[in-house]
């Protein structure tokens, strides 16, 4: 079938509009008619090879929309389905096993090879093969082919367009909080970055009961936002002795920090200002190879530091109850989001990052 999409040519390049061809669904796989896509920093630092994702190649990986058609394999999902598409683990090797699919050993190979694991792609231009797949799904299109794995059915009576980024950006946020750190009611956390995934963290550390939330930014709007969607204080980043702060508004520092800028200098912050046992989530993306400095003292005395992927999550469990919670009015998500036509994609992603808006959504 013939599909619009938005391709990346070459590396650091425009997110260009064009047709292409894409082939039928294998045995396992899901055809979707993509209402909306979500814009995720992921999206944008593979486009510029922090993460060497094969060019030219169609991103995006926070998709959502109806099943259009199934593989003769499919039983998860059928024709009609309302979904939200998400990240892919091979679901054999041992983390997958032990419950932990966000920590695949294969989870390179199955998100960011620009094809399928058998090193296939759906995605043609004449004659020439694009690079897709991405995440198992590369959604900035009009369809998508994904696995009935990373495919998670949701409710219908939710707005389709909006639960895309529940896929990736949001509930890496709000399940780094519920289903990693997990803070007891009364516990304090600050979260350092209130862009869309820190502020999904914000929503959930309401939700948990968290005594103080306190939210770091450099941008007051974001700031203001916070406060609104449950920070208790709010401190700016360009403010001198961050760390200070944080350790006087607690009484000896915080029980846990969020880690969401992939800036080192904000890691040592975080790690800093934890009270003795406390515990820094990293979900913040770096190019590779980028390090840090941290004290060793500081460690020794019972701080942790904890890698976070994808929130922790369990897709099938946790995605549909993040949509419960945005239905019930506890998780309102929808007060990040700006909508653009897939035509305007590349505005889309200039207004991302020259941060005019918090989470751009493109719709076909």
């Amino acid at each position: 079938m013939k599909i619009t999409a938005a391709i990346v040519e070459e590396q650091g390049g425009e997110f260009g509009i064009g047709e292409l061809e894409m082939s039928p669904p294998q045995s396992e796989e899901v055809v979707v008619k993509i209402e909306g896509c979500g814009i995720c920093h992921t999206d944008i630092v593979c486009r510029d090879q922090y993460f060497p994702v094969p060019l030219p190649c169609v991103f995006g990986h926070e998709g959502s929309g109806v099943v259009e058609a199934v593989g003769e394999n499919v039983t998860k999902v059928q024709p009609g389905d309302h979904v939200v598409l998400t990240y892919k683990s091979c679901g054999k090797c041992v983390n997958c096993l032990k419950g932990m699919p966000a920590y695949c050993l294969a989870l390179y190979e199955q998100n960011f090879t620009g094809c399928r694991p058998d090193g296939t792609t759906a995605l043609q231009r004449g004659d020439d093969h694009v690079h897709g797949h991405f995440f198992q799904q590369s959604s900035f299109g009009t369809y998508a082919i994904a696995h009935q794995q990373n495919t998670v059915k949701v409710s219908k009576t939710a707005p389709l367009e909006l639960l895309g980024p529940l896929g990736c950006g949001i509930q890496t946020g709000a399940g780094a909080v519920i289903n990693n750190l997990r803070p007891i009611a009364g516990e304090s956390i600050a979260i350092f970055g209130a862009g869309s995934v820190g502020l999904s963290a914000v929503m959930a550390a309401k939700i948990v009961g968290c005594g103080k939330i306190i939210a770091i930014d450099l941008n007051e709007s974001r700031l203001k936002l916070a406060q609104e969607l449950g920070a208790t204080h709010v401190i700016n980043g360009k403010e001198e002795g961050v760390v200070e702060k944080i350790v006087e508004m607690t009484g000896g520092g915080v029980n846990y920090s969020l880690e969401c800028t992939g800036v080192p200098q904000v890691l040592r912050n975080a790690v800093d200002c934890l009270i003795l046992t406390g515990t820094c989530g990293v979900i913040g993306v770096a190019p590779l190879g980028t390090e840090v400095s941290l004290d060793i003292n500081g460690l020794l005395f019972g701080r942790a530091v904890r890698g976070i992927i994808e929130g922790d999550s369990d897709r099938d469990i946790f995605i549909p109850r993040l949509v419960e919670l945005y239905e019930a009015g506890q998780f309102p998500f929808d007060k990040l989001v700006k909508y653009y036509p897939l035509t305007d994609i590349q505005q889309a992603v200039e207004d991302t990052e020259n941060g005019h808006v918090l989470k751009a959504i493109v719709k076909p």
